[in-house]
């Protein structure tokens, strides 16, 4: 399968795999948000587009266009392409520079980057019927407050990954009782179980479990008390392609 890219402007901004690194989460005592797996795996399921400048938005809390106010942090030939105010309402616009194509069946969604924390102004999502589109679709924030934001020269300000849309639409949600399933049921129970008590040595103080500091059961892809086998394809670090050039 491709994803095919094709650059709409003469300089598009450099897309790259997901990084799994926040700043917020570096902050923490041994880094410890990096051991929930699914913020990381998130911060890596799909791919960023970065600024190639850096850039000052300012919003006056106006409803017009020039209430938005760009200024770069250097002259750059191409800032123009990449952020404008279009929409009006406090809405900042980025071009992707790119049309993107997806195998049939797939579409795109478009995002701000997983877990990447921003004051003041809030990315909005959608999704793109990229397999037939044959126009390039643009990335949106939208301040949540007047004043002024950064967007540092590298700093990704648009993350697309790809869903098979029209198979969504066969999924039917059930809601059922636990006790339905009882192996389902014994194994939530055990992980309950071990999870309250390794809790409850954690506030005691316990050296071991502070030593320990976490449980490793869904980062390692394990039961506990090996309750069923270890699921075949578990995850917990992803790598993607990054572009190469096709012609």
């Amino acid at each position: 399968m491709e994803l095919e890219c094709y650059p709409t402007s003469r300089n598009p901004p450099e897309l790259v795999p997901g990084r799994p690194n926040r700043g917020w989460m570096d902050r923490f005592a041994d880094r410890h948000p990096y051991r929930c797996l699914p913020l990381s795996m998130a911060n890596t399921s799909g791919w960023e587009l970065l600024s190639p400048v850096g850039f000052t938005a300012e919003w006056t809390g106006g409803l017009h266009q020039q209430d938005i106010r760009l200024t770069p942090d250097h002259p750059h030939p191409d800032f123009h392409t990449l952020a404008s105010s279009h929409f009006s309402h406090g809405v900042l616009t980025f071009h992707s520079g790119y049309l993107f194509r997806t195998p049939p069946g797939w579409s795109m969604w478009v995002m701000g980057p997983p877990n990447h924390i921003k004051d003041g102004i809030q990315p909005l999502a959608g999704v793109v019927e990229t397999d037939w589109l044959p126009f390039p679709f643009t990335m949106n924030w939208i301040f949540t407050r007047p004043g002024k934001v950064r967007f540092e020269k590298g700093e990704p300000f648009c993350f697309i990954t790809l869903l098979q849309d029209h198979t969504l639409h066969e999924i039917q949600p059930v809601i059922r009782r636990m006790d339905a399933n009882p192996e389902l049921r014994h194994q939530y129970d055990v992980w309950e179980k071990h999870r309250s008590a390794f809790n409850q040595r954690i506030f005691r103080g316990d050296p071991e479990a502070t030593k320990e500091a976490w449980q490793r059961y869904y980062f390692r892809g394990e039961f506990p008390e090996e309750v069923a086998p270890a699921p075949e394809g578990h995850v917990n670090k992803r790598r993607l392609k990054a572009p190469k050039f096709g012609g």
